[in-house]
């Protein structure tokens, strides 16, 4: 188990990954809204775009004060300096998967980064 680490996630509010799988080069989190429930702030990042997965539900985020409609299966990536906030349907539920890297950080991916073990 040196070489890697796994957990299970209940489905509490907001569950951040960094610590729990020893992170060191991106923050997830999984995060699930009620019906008609908020993410209770507004924010935006210095360095770190996002990538937003909708696993389940239908929601809506505010990015710059423009309204983007949510549903599962939703991919979505939003660049450090847009204000965000997130918001489950007043009729749904919401759970999706955030992903914080540095932007501009990723060097190589899939194929390029991969090595073939013999």
């Amino acid at each position: 188990m040196d070489n890697f680490t796994k957990v299970s996630v209940a489905q509490d509010a907001r569950t951040e990954l960094h610590d729990k799988l020893s992170l060191t080069g991106a923050e997830i989190s999984v995060n699930n809204l009620p019906a008609g429930a908020g993410v209770p702030f507004v924010h935006s990042h210095k360095k770190n775009e996002e990538i937003y997965i909708i696993l389940s539900g239908k929601g809506k985020a505010v990015i710059d004060d423009e309204t983007v409609e949510l549903n599962a299966g939703d991919f979505m990536r939003i660049a450090p300096s847009a204000k965000r906030q997130f918001f489950a349907g007043n009729d749904s539920e919401i759970s999706f998967v955030c992903i914080q890297v540095k932007e501009n950080s990723l060097e190589g991916y899939t194929a390029d980064d991969a090595v073939i073990a013999e």
